[in-house]
This record gives C-alpha cells, structure tokens and sequence, in this order.
C-alpha cells in the first residue's frame, strides 16, 4: 500500500476547511469563563434535583398520611423487642388495647385488654427524640448539683 501524496495535498484545504469555525471557537472562548459557567450550571442543576427530591418527598408523605375517621382510629401504644427480628407491640383500637406479636410475615394477637386495667406509670414517660433525652439528662445533672 502505498502513500498517494498528491491526493493528500489535494484533501488538505478542505479538511481544514471544514475544522477552521471549530478552531476559531476554540480561541475566542476563554477558559476561565466557561469554567465559571459550568459551575453555575452545576450548582443549579443541584439545586433542581434536590428541590425535585424534597418535593417528591413530601408529596409521598402527604399522600400516604391517613385521612378522616381513620386517622385517629388506631395507634401503637408501645413496643419492645424479644428476639432478633420479633416484637411484642401494644396497640389501642378504641377502648381497648391489643397485645400482638410481630414476626418476619406474621402477626399474632396474643391478649386483649381494657385501657383502664393497666397500673398507672409512675415514672414519667421516655422522651424518643434526642433532643427531649438530653434536656432530661441535663435537668438530672442540674437536680444532683
């Protein structure tokens, strides 16, 4: 195979032709522009995706939020864990409380009280949020002083 520069040197201007608007692009544009640029675009599209993400968010939230007589209907009293994976939770449905175990695929009713035969707590209640936890364990810090 052999080397055909004369067809080469024919093909010159026009290759060069065609890559001239691409060069001249490429010198008018100034680097530090355009990485300004890209990072603006960036962070905008950042801020799309995570106003996007926050909005699907709460919209899943509201829809599954239960509405009307439901709402109020049940709630879970309290719950502790007896193996790895099972609890025992208390449930109130009215005026009654049901005593169910919860298993990986199974629920179980074990017993059915009335609200008003448990004992009353003396100690008050455990704050579950961490902000409730450390004001308790500053107020006990403050009592041993």
């Amino acid at each position: 195979m052999a080397l055909d520069i004369p067809s080469m040197r024919a093909r010159l201007p026009i290759t060069l032709g065609l890559l001239q608007p691409a060069l001249a692009g490429a010198q008018t544009a100034s680097p530090s522009q355009d990485l300004g640029g890209s990072i603006i675009q960036l962070l905008l599209g950042l801020a799309i995706v995570l106003a996007l993400l926050f909005a699907s968010l709460w919209l899943l939230k509201r829809l599954s939020a239960p509405r009307g007589d439901a709402a109020g209907l049940m709630r879970v009293v309290a719950g502790t864990a007896v193996g790895t994976r099972e609890r025992v939770v208390v449930i109130e449905v009215g005026t009654t409380w049901l005593v169910v175990g919860v298993a990986p695929g199974r629920v179980s009713a074990l017993a059915e009280i009335p609200r008003a035969s448990l004992p009353p707590e003396t100690d008050p209640p455990q704050p579950r949020d961490f902000a409730g936890r450390l004001k308790q364990l500053l107020a006990r810090g403050n009592n041993a002083r």
